[in-house]
């Protein structure tokens, strides 16, 4: 008796330890959506000789509390992350970096007068304030640099003027001022500066 007793008593306390194991594990979370960097000058050259596509780039310095902020709210938002990804190539440039850049047959280095490599200085026309945003077509040409943060709001109306080709029929002043926004800007439009800053 006392077998089936301490067999039946066993039985109940591997019930939930078997259900357990039976059980499967939740599947993780996908991640959410990014956007697609581009690290390397090179790389953005040779995707431009395959699918010409224009450029955004992110110019920014490891110190800069206004570049973070930007990657982590702006830089978050899903209607960005997907309209940047179908229309752009994304390029992420520190500026500060020293290594050489090699651009269309020409080298660029780290100049300490500016104390920025000399390809962030020529697309910024010596104007050096981070974050910038440079915007360039599909050649490369008319690089047109964009300093300072800017919310998903700010950063929406840009990159639609250039990237459904507004530029070719309506000046800027204009479209600014009738353009009305379609992304879901959610809540990182805050312009609190950042920590440290």
């Amino acid at each position: 008796m006392k077998r089936v007793l301490l067999f039946v008593l066993g039985i109940f306390i591997m019930s939930p330890i078997m259900a357990k194991k039976k059980t499967p594990t939740p599947a993780a979370p996908k991640p959410a959506a990014e956007i697609h960097w581009i690290t390397s000058i090179d790389e953005l050259q040779a995707k431009m000789q395959q699918n010409p596509k224009k450029v955004y780039m992110d110019v920014y310095t490891d110190w800069c509390g206004w570049c973070k902020k930007m990657e982590a709210t702006t830089f978050q938002n899903p209607d960005l992350i997907k309209y940047m990804n179908n229309n752009f190539y994304a390029v992420r440039l520190n500026a500060e970096r020293k290594d050489t850049i090699h651009f269309q047959g020409k080298d660029y280095y780290f100049n300490p007068q500016f104390k920025a490599n000399t390809f962030a200085v020529e697309l910024m026309k010596g104007s050096m304030s981070y974050p910038t945003s440079i915007l360039m077509m599909e050649n490369f040409q008319n690089p047109m640099p964009v300093p300072g943060y800017m919310d998903v709001n700010q950063l929406e109306t840009i990159l639609s003027y250039i990237g459904d080709n507004a530029y070719k029929h309506q000046a800027w002043d204009a479209y600014q001022k009738t353009y009305v926004p379609r992304w879901n800007h959610g809540a990182t439009n805050d312009m609190t500066p950042p920590a440290g800053h």
